[in-house]
Order: structure tokens, then C-alpha cells, then sequence
């Protein structure tokens, strides 16, 4: 029976909670998870618990166990990745450090115990039977379908970037020591069984990843054993550890995570800067420059008053405020997330298919989970002469082989930029479940079609 974790801080043990059994398909059949939509991914995900629930009573606050005696959702989560799948992977040019770490717990500390340069498959099953070290694995999303597929859809559910690492621990070892991280944490139990520990956190909702030393944490909250079709969630700031116990197989468990450094302090650092170019516009005031030697000196009286001042008009404004200018987050959510699934060779997210659009043609939005339309200062202009224009962002050019990588210099936007007068026009495509084109607002026929071609070339609309 699947049983929920009690807050953090209770003190007291699980109890078991009357819910139904989740529906899966048989084994070797189709997916035992409901990919029809994003938010019928995760609904599948953490069921026989509703997401309304999850959200009201979990999310942000404390740990969510789930234990489910279900064998085809256990081969299906088996199935999602292996042991044995490293050696297929080595083949492929795996490295240490960038691939896949070899390390193990040692006396409180994570001690690494990674080769140079290529990973080899006999090695890192050398290092895990004779040295008892965990092999993490890195973004698996990047090799594994299934699991690309899993968290393509979990970005389009959150609207953030989801990454994952699979750990790999033999028996009677431990990977890692106690530690919190700076994201929201899904654990899917995929092979063998796993002892886990839970404590107070002493960072709620923490920003950073910190280990802990075992005297400073105090006894455990939660105490339990993950076994296959098992999920386990619990809070940024939420310290853990977990270990495989001796006598039994070997531990493989993928960690996927999500939220870091998406919260309300970093949406307004992203905003505040557009809501200032916009005010600055207007209010001499925010243009007047600042005391002389100000930037010599201790902050003064004066110059917090005074922005204290700058921060009530700013705030005034912000009531006012229809559509607020994202400078940073949604370009880099789109930049660096997942390409859409596709099970071939994905043409249809590079080449354009279907009937050229033409004045008389329907049209309709696809990929919607996929695309950002914004309103931002021309990006080719100086300061000075800044005017707004609209950016479409999208992700179905992005590289699934580099995904949450950290390769910056290999990272690139695609998309398109309108004139301000194409607003209009854009949301009647993207509010509506098709739309002629000849119904655009925009002035001229010449726009309308220009418009739609364009959209059309980067695979964001067909023909109906």
C-alpha cells in the first residue's frame, strides 16, 4: 500500500494512507506513464496521489514517500536505466568528471575516486565491486529515450529546467554523505533497494548545495527502504543520505530534480531591471545622476532614502503593469531545455512540412510548451535608441546531447523578432486553436503572409 512521509519535523513514523493502487500497463507493454499531455505525465508520476494534493500539502514543505507493490511499474522504471547500460554507454566516449563520477562515502566525506580522461566499463566495475564505490552517472536524459521523453515533459510542466543523475551503489556502501541541495528532488527507485535517511532541514528551501557533518543533524525525521516503482520527493534544503545495505543487490536509483534558482527572488531580479528601463523612460528623476563620491563611500542615509523612494514609485508602477519583461529567465528556460520528444530522426522539429501558408490559408500554433513570446528593448540597438520589438524563443533546434552540460559556448537562442505592431496579430496565433490569416490583425496583406511564413520556416505553425 503506498504511504506518505510525515512532515519533516513531526517526529513521527510513516503511517500507511488508504489510497488506490496507480494502473499501469502490463509488462513489456506500453508506457506504465500517461504521456498524453504534460500534466498527465505527472499526475502518473506521483500517482495514486493528486496533484492538487501534492501541491497544497508537499510541494516546497515536506517529503512525499510513495511505496508501490506493483511489478510492471517496477520493470518499467528497471527499464529506464542499468547497470549493465554503462557498457554500451562507455563505448559511445564517456569521461570522468563530465559523464560520470566514481566515489564513495568515506568517514563522513565524499571521497572521489575518478580515472583521467575516457571511462572504461571494466574500470568502473572494478572500482564498484572491489572499492564498493557508487558510479553517478550525469544527465542520462542525453542517451536514454525514455527518460528524455519523461523530463521534456516535466519542463513543459513546471516551466523549468529538469535535469537528472542516476546513482549506481553495490551493497553495503554509501555514495555520499549527508548533504542538502538547491532543487526539488524526484527519486525513482529503478534497481535493488536503497536505505534512506531524512532530517530537518537547517536551510528551508536552501540556494545552494551544502554537506553536513553527521553530529550536527541529529537523529533522522524519516527512516525507510526504497524498492522498485518506488518514488520518493522531498524540498530543496531537505538533508539526506542514503546508503545500499549489505546482503542484498546492488542499488540503482536517477534522481531528477527541478526549480533551481527559479523562485519568486529570482523572477524579481530578472524583472526588476526591465520595470526600471520602462520607468526611467518617464520619471527624470531615476535619469538624475547620483552624489558625487557615492560610490567612495559607506552607503549613506540619504541614498537608501531615497531608494527606498525610487522602490514605492517602482512598485506603484508595477500595479499598473499588464505584461512585466522577463530579461534573463525565460530566454535561458528556453535556451537550454529539452528539443520536444521525437521518437525518429526529428525533421519535423528542423524542416518544415505540410502546404506553404498562403493569405487564404488556417493556421495553427505547434509546440506551444515549447515557445516564449516576449516583449524586450531591440537587442541590435544602443541604449539610447532601445525600442521594443517581440521575441519568439523556442526550443526545437536545442541539443538534447548537451542538456543541462553547462556548455555555454555551445549553447545558442534560435527563434524570430517582429515589430512591435506584430503583437497583435502573434497572440490571435497563439490564443487560438487556428486561425485564418487573412483575420491578422496587421495592416497589409504583404504582412499577414510574411508573418505566417515565417513562423512556418522555424516549424512553429502548419497549414490545417
Amino acid at each position: 500500500m503506498p504511504k506518505k512521509a510525515k512532515p519533516a519535523g513531526s517526529g513521527k513514523e510513516e503511517g500507511p494512507v488508504p489510497c488506490k493502487q496507480m494502473k499501469v500497463e502490463a509488462a513489456g507493454g506500453p508506457s506504465a506513464l500517461n504521456f498524453d499531455s504534460p500534466s498527465s505525465l505527472f499526475e502518473s508520476l506521483i500517482s495514486p496521489i493528486k496533484t492538487e494534493t501534492f501541491f497544497k500539502e508537499f510541494w516546497e514543505q515536506k517529503p512525499l514517500l510513495i511505496q508501490r507493490d506493483d511489478p510492471a511499474l517496477a520493470t518499467y522504471y528497471g527499464s529506464l536505466f542499468k547497470l549493465t547500460d554503462l557498457k554500451s554507454l562507455c563505448s559511445r566516449g564517456m569521461y570522468y568528471g563530465r559523464d560520470v563520477n566514481v566515489c564513495r562515502c568515506v568517514n563522513g566525506k565524499k571521497k572521489v575516486l575518478n580515472k583521467d580522461g575516457k571511462a572504461h566499463f571494466l574500470q568502473l566495475r572494478k572500482d564498484f565491486d572491489q572499492k564498493r564505490a557508487t558510479i553517478q552517472f550525469h544527465q542520462p536524459q542525453r542517451f536514454k529515450d525514455e527518460l528524455w521523453r519523461i523530463q521534456e515533459k516535466l519542463e513543459c510542466y513546471f516551466g523549468s529546467l529538469v535535469g537528472s543523475n542516476v546513482y549506481i551503489t553495490p551493497a553495503g556502501s554509501q555514495g555520499l554523505p549527508p548533504h542538502y541541495d538547491d532543487v526539488e528532488v524526484f527519486i525513482l527507485q529503478l534497481e535493488g533497494e536503497k536505505h534512506w535517511r531524512l532530517y530537518h532541514p537547517t536551510v528551508p528551501l536552501a540556494r545552494e548545495y551544502s554537506v553536513e557533518a553527521e553530529e550536527r543533524i541529529g537523529r533522522p525525521v524519516h527512516e525507510f527502504m526504497l524498492k522498485p516503482g518506488d518514488l520518493l520527493y522531498f524540498p530543496r534544503g531537505t538533508i539526506h543520505q542514503a546508503d545500499t545495505p549489505a546482503g542484498l543487490a546492488h542499488s540503482t536509483h536517477v534522481t531528477i530534480s527541478t526549480y533551481q534558482n527559479n523562485s519568486w527572488g529570482d523572477f524579481l531580479l530578472d524583472t526588476i531591471s526591465g520595470l526600471i528601463f520602462d520607468t526611467a523612460k518617464e520619471d527624470v528623476e531615476l535619469r538624475t545622476g547620483i552624489p558625487r563620491q557615492l560610490l567612495l563611500v559607506e552607503s549613506t542615509t540619504v541614498a537608501t532614502r531615497r531608494l527606498s523612494g525610487f522602490l514605492r514609485t517602482l512598485a506603484d508602477r508595477l500595479e499598473g503593469t499588464k505584461e512585466l519583461l522577463s530579461s534573463d529567465m525565460k530566454k535561458d528556460f528556453i535556451m537550454h531545455r529539452l528539443p520536444p520528444y521525437s521518437a525518429g530522426d526529428g525533421a519535423e522539429l528542423s524542416t518544415p512540412g505540410g502546404k506553404l501558408p498562403r493569405l487564404d490559408s488556417v493556421v495553427r500554433l505547434q509546440f506551444k510548451d515549447h515557445i516564449v513570446l516576449t516583449v524586450l528593448p531591440d537587442q541590435d540597438q544602443s541604449d539610447e535608441a532601445q525600442e521594443k520589438m517581440v521575441y519568439i524563443y523556442h526550443s526545437l533546434k536545442n541539443s538534447r546531447e548537451t542538456h543541462m552540460m553547462g556548455n555555454e559556448e555551445e549553447t545558442e537562442s534560435h527563434g524570430l523578432r517582429f515589430p512591435l505592431s506584430h503583437l497583435d496579430a502573434l497572440k490571435q496565433i497563439w490564443n487560438s486553436p487556428a486561425i485564418s490569416v487573412k483575420d491578422l490583425k496587421l495592416t497589409t496583406d504583404e504582412e499577414k503572409e510574411s508573418l505566417v511564413l515565417s513562423l512556418w520556416t522555424e516549424c512553429l505553425i502548419q497549414v490545417v
